[in-house]
């Protein structure tokens, strides 16, 4: 199951980053904020695709968290800024953008099933120990 939950999440990441690459360019323009809108979404997609690859190489409690992390903030901004116009909040530009289309729905599904899959992952992980596996408490100072 360890192997499935990885890929998912992966795939769901890397999903992510392809839409993100690729409309990189045409947020170029978008106002608001000092961090232009081309940059965002290609840290997203730089910052996906290395999660993605940080969960395929380690099936940890944290890789799952930061998986989970990254995803689930994604498909939250997804959601948000189609249904809210919020503005520009601090650095980030003015992202509001009422239409959808294929490409968003691959993104969101993606997202949305990555995170799952880490939220899954992240309670699952930590229970494949063995009792051999702990560590073992240290000897009474006194004995010999």
């Amino acid at each position: 199951m360890g192997l499935i939950l990885r890929l998912i999440v992966a795939a769901g990441l890397a999903a992510d980053a392809i839409v993100h690459w690729k409309f990189a360019p045409d947020m170029a323009f978008v106002q608001g904020g000092s961090i232009d809108g081309d940059l965002l979404f290609r840290v997203q997609a730089a910052v996906a695709g290395v999660v993605a690859v940080i969960v395929l190489t380690y099936a940890t409690r944290w890789a799952y968290a930061l998986a989970f992390v990254v995803a689930a903030s994604a498909a939250g901004a997804v959601v948000l800024y189609y249904y809210v116009d919020v503005g520009a909040l601090g650095p980030l530009p003015d992202m509001h953008e009422p239409v959808w289309y294929p490409e968003k729905t691959i993104s969101l599904a993606g997202e949305g099933g990555a995170a799952l899959a880490a939220l899954v992952g992240l309670f699952a992980a930590g229970r494949g120990r063995r009792a051999s596996d702990e560590i073992p408490d240290p000897e009474p100072a006194g004995r010999f």
